[in-house]
């Protein structure tokens, strides 16, 4: 816990995600002091030490980590850094905003949460479509019981063309992990489970497909395309997740597919008393009054600050209170296991049975 001083902060990856972090932060001068950067690729780091005037740019993680006057470190790497790096943040007293997914797979996550448990810091997953208005206002109405008993919820994302960095690490399942399932499907899941509540996911039956990728078809325009390299994730998943409550949640993501589609997210709950649907920035809550069908729109409010800046803001309360995050290791880990299992099972054409075991 810091009481006092403003929270001093390291950047580990100077990438486009890390802008976005550095931006938020930037934000808060009141309450955080970004004070080191570092990049594997040195003249990036460079450049945004001296585009935000961040004083220390190391050459490596590992001397930003064992910086003693570091106290939270930003992890923004690629897939594969993630569990090294946050554990050797954690094991050397640091506090952890950790991007998506948490780790590559689950015996990697599983050392996340070991590393978080036995040092006590904070460790938050910045899933940052939870915090925007649309969600916190459904969020809101279901726990008012609005919805009663969320026993469906059918959550995606559509991507028509857009698979990103062709030949990078995004497609590159050793370094990624996966393709659109953990990309983005991972944000998916985390609003699911956002709105579902204190439900645990018992079993998985899932598939993948690669139509896109391998011909070269379906390139977005996130990333630098890298045509010597290669592509072996999915460009499809689909999946049924059943919870211990009966109650059950399917999932569908693409960065590229041939269907009608506008791109933007989707969530729909389906509740014993009433509904909720979302597609990118519009919502609405659904039920039944006089024995007919009524909706009501949702309606952005006014002079709102956006999603970013509110879970920035939660990071640096959460280190300054002591408290949890909404996204802790757990939340993680939970994604973890039902990404892997979905892997599993299309590589079966079996359900899955999930572990909890750590």
């Amino acid at each position: 816990m810091i009481t006092n001083e403003k929270i001093r902060l390291g950047i580990i990856g100077a990438g486009n995600i890390a802008n976005v972090h550095i931006t938020m932060f930037k934000q808060l001068p009141a309450e955080v002091d970004i004070v080191a950067i570092t990049d594997s690729y040195n003249p990036l780091a460079q450049l945004r030490a001296a585009e935000y005037s961040i004083p220390k740019c190391y050459m490596t993680s590992e001397e930003l980590i064992q910086d003693p006057d570091i106290d939270a470190v930003v992890i923004c790497v690629p897939n594969q850094w993630h569990a090294p790096l946050a554990v050797q943040a954690l094991r050397a007293g640091k506090h952890v905003l950790l991007e998506k997914p948490m780790a590559i797979d689950v015996p990697s996550a599983r050392e996340i949460v070991k590393a978080q448990r036995e040092t006590g810091k904070v460790l938050m997953i910045p899933h940052q479509m939870r915090w925007e208005w649309l969600p916190l206002q459904v969020k809101e109405q279901v726990d008012k019981g609005a919805l009663g008993q969320i026993y469906n919820a059918k959550v995606g994302w559509f991507r028509r063309k857009g698979i990103p960095g062709w030949g990078t690490w995004f497609t590159k399942q050793e370094e990624s992990g996966g393709g659109p399932l953990i990309d983005i499907g991972v944000h998916m899941l985390d609003l699911a489970f956002f709105f579902m509540g204190d439900v645990k996911p018992v079993s998985v039956y899932g598939a993948t497909y690669a139509e896109f990728g391998p011909k070269r078809r379906g390139i977005g325009t996130w990333g630098t395309p890298n045509w010597n390299g290669s592509f072996n994730v999915e460009d499809l998943a689909t999946a049924m997740i059943k919870m211990d409550n009966g109650s059950t949640l399917t999932i569908e993501v693409s960065w590229a597919v041939h269907m009608d589609t506008d791109s933007k997210q989707f969530v729909h709950l389906m509740g014993s008393d009433g509904g909720a649907s979302i597609r990118g920035t519009q919502g609405k809550l659904l039920t039944e009054t006089f024995e007919r069908a009524t909706e009501v729109e949702l309606v952005t409010p006014a002079n709102d600050e956006g999603g970013r800046i509110r879970l920035s803001r939660h990071f640096v309360e959460c280190i300054r209170d002591g408290k949890e995050p909404t996204t802790p290791a757990m939340s993680g880990f939970t994604n973890n296991l039902i990404l892997d299992a979905i892997y599993r099972s299309s590589q079966t054409g079996h359900e899955v049975i999930l572990d909890w075991s750590l």
